[in-house]
């Protein structure tokens, strides 16, 4: 699910229980690295669209994280869109980009990211795609997207890809991976309407290990959306080869105070079996930028770093944490 669309309507977590639970199974995910397949949309006048971009990378002046979510929908003849959008320098800490909001989707575009007068997409996730923002320096060029999981729970659609990209931001060249989402929802659209209940407890990572390994996964406790995405998922990618998560677990260690009736979750431990064994990896929270409270929950993102354990070698691990507790 979409940055923007957790932080908006995370106050609503404390009806959750009223929410009408999806009935309708997933299907089974998948791990693959084929390329990104070129979806049709579902016919509807109500539906809702969700590209997200989260890089991670370094160079020889340190590392940068940058997230870039576009969300578009349509509600009868209307068409919305928007950004969210947020970067961290590891010297500079958080760093102001301008975009952040709606913007008018013009052209009724659902298929391909509107552009805004902040950010220009050209090309294709499936065929490689720049992004440009001459207001922020900054251009981000990604290579054709292998998709990684698969998940489906009736006519929605979610799935994760991961690619080598190249960020040019303010004279510099960082080179780094994405990882990427895609989201596509028929008879809902939340840039129009009110949702209850969409997530709860939602912890995601978006990290990179040494050597431009992708690790991301998430777990969260919405019953709503769990058909779709999951409680417990995620994947790797080594040396290009994909592989799920397979019993993974979550161990919360330690979490500071949050003014209101939730904590914020600082560290981490996370297992996995792989196809080499198992995996065990510790992460901590630092910078972490508060973007929302509701005093029953709240939203932000922050820099997650750890080690990983793995296959006989320890992996250093960095990259970006998304909570809504």
């Amino acid at each position: 699910m979409s940055l923007a669309e957790r932080s908006i309507r995370a106050f609503l977590l404390v009806v959750a229980a009223f929410a009408a639970i999806s009935k309708e199974s997933a299907q089974a995910e998948q791990v693959s690295s084929q390329s990104v397949p070129a979806y049709e949309l579902p016919a509807s006048s109500l539906i809702y669209v969700s590209d997200y971009f989260s890089f991670v990378g370094a160079d020889s002046q340190g590392r940068v994280a940058f997230a870039l979510d576009n969300n578009r929908g349509r509600d009868g003849e209307k068409y919305q869109a928007e950004h969210f959008v947020v970067l961290h320098d590891e010297h500079q800490g958080w760093v102001n980009v301008a975009g952040n909001g709606r913007y008018e989707n013009t052209k009724k575009e659902l298929a391909r990211i509107p552009d805004s007068p902040f950010f220009q997409f050209k090309n294709t996730p499936e065929t490689g795609l720049a992004i440009t923002s001459a207001k922020n320096q900054l251009t981000l060029r990604i290579e054709p997207l292998k998709q990684r999981t698969h998940r489906t729970d009736g006519k929605s659609t979610m799935w994760y890809g991961s690619a080598p990209a190249v960020l040019t931001w303010q004279g510099r060249t960082i080179p780094g991976r994405v990882i990427y989402e895609y989201l596509v929802m028929p008879d809902f659209n939340r840039l129009t309407r009110t949702y209850w209940g969409m997530w709860n407890e939602f912890q995601g990572l978006y990290l990179q290990a040494e050597g431009s390994n992708d690790i991301y996964l998430h777990s969260q406790q919405s019953e709503r959306m769990a058909a779709l995405a999951g409680t417990l998922v995620g994947f790797s990618v080594f040396n290009e080869l994909p592989e799920s998560l397979n019993d993974l677990r979550v161990e919360i260690l330690d979490s500071e105070f949050a003014p209101g009736f939730y904590r914020w979750p600082t560290a981490w431990r996370i297992t996995w079996t792989g196809s080499r064994g198992l995996a065990s990896m510790t992460l901590s929270l630092s910078y972490q930028k508060k973007i929302a409270n509701w005093m029953i929950g709240g939203f932000s993102m922050g820099i997650v770093s750890g080690e990983l354990s793995y296959d006989g070698r320890i992996w250093s691990v960095y990259g970006l944490a998304e909570l809504i507790m």
